[in-house]
């Protein structure tokens, strides 16, 4: 597997990055998820270490892959607070009442994450988009970050200058397996040839530099990333229409029917209502445009 290089330093990244429609996510109450024991008027009563089953007493283990990418992670390490999804993981385990020694960081593959069966982890931030089918295997938080798939590519690829989904029809197109951003380049943009599926996004973007493919279908900071930090002369062609009446988000993953399900949707909540989801937004990810495909 190739290696994703180092993160680029916050001012290049949020120079580069640039998000049109994302940011901290509306309220979308995960179905099945309850008020968590405690009053109406503070959810998070009750959510203490001591009172939460979690794999270790009285530790918060968050689970995510390796590579862990930016700009969710910085450096491969989730375990710095740096990088968006980790900033996330520590302000949840704030609310929670767990203080970030005693966060502990469990490798899961994306796959594995979203698999049936027991879990090695307590929750798993991974940019894992919430979905129905995958509610059938595992839990789901609130949304944390309202998501938008995006097309990358190469200067002067075929698909360089490309302004409508249409125009994509006969390109090369990759994705990283089991993934949103897999479905959204297979149903959304229905490409006359299959499209190229990968294991990672660091092989995807190995692919695109040998020309294997024309480009790459990913979530927006993620597509930001590759082509500031990952591909010579990268280049966003435009992000993928939004589809139906509610946006794709991505949740902490948690075991199908866990007890912590209630108590980490209400620390998500709270951090949306206080404004720290945007905050976050703001100091990882950018807040400007990209052009959106017809």
């Amino acid at each position: 597997m190739t290696r994703r290089p180092r993160l680029v330093t916050p001012v290049l990244l949020a120079a580069a990055l640039a998000l049109a429609g994302c940011g901290a996510p509306v309220d979308e109450q995960p179905a099945g998820s309850a008020t968590p024991s405690g009053t109406s008027s503070d959810p998070l009563a009750g959510c203490t270490p001591d009172a939460l089953k979690t794999l270790t007493a009285g530790t918060l283990t968050v689970g995510t892959d390796k590579p862990a990418y930016g700009p969710w992670f910085a450096d491969d390490d989730p375990s710095n607070g740096k990088g968006y999804e980790s900033a996330v993981a520590y302000a949840i385990a704030d609310k929670l009442g767990y203080a970030k020694e005693k966060v502990t960081w469990a490798v899961v593959p994306f796959n594995t994450a979203i698999a049936p069966g027991p879990k090695t982890f307590d929750l798993d931030l991974n940019q894992v988009s919430i979905s129905d089918e995958r509610r059938n295997a595992v839990d789901f938080s609130a949304g944390y970050y309202d998501v938008r798939q995006s097309v990358i590519t190469y200067k002067g690829s075929p698909i360089d200058g490309k302004t409508t989904v249409a125009d994509l029809k006969g390109a090369k197109l990759g994705a990283q397996v089991g993934t949103t951003s897999y479905t959204a380049a297979k149903d959304q943009i229905a490409p006359t040839e299959d499209v190229a599926v990968f294991d990672t996004n660091d092989l995807a973007v190995q692919a695109l530099k040998n020309k294997q493919i024309d480009g790459i279908v990913v979530d927006l900071p993620t597509g930001f990333y590759m082509t500031a930090a990952q591909l010579d002369d990268g280049v966003i062609v435009g992000q993928l229409p939004a589809t139906g009446s509610t946006p794709e988000q991505f949740g902490a993953v948690l075991d199908k029917g866990s007890s912590l399900t209630p108590c980490v949707t209400a620390a998500v909540d709270a951090l949306r209502t206080d404004g720290t989801l945007e905050k976050l937004v703001t100091e990882w990810l950018s807040t400007q445009g990209a052009p959106e495909l017809s």
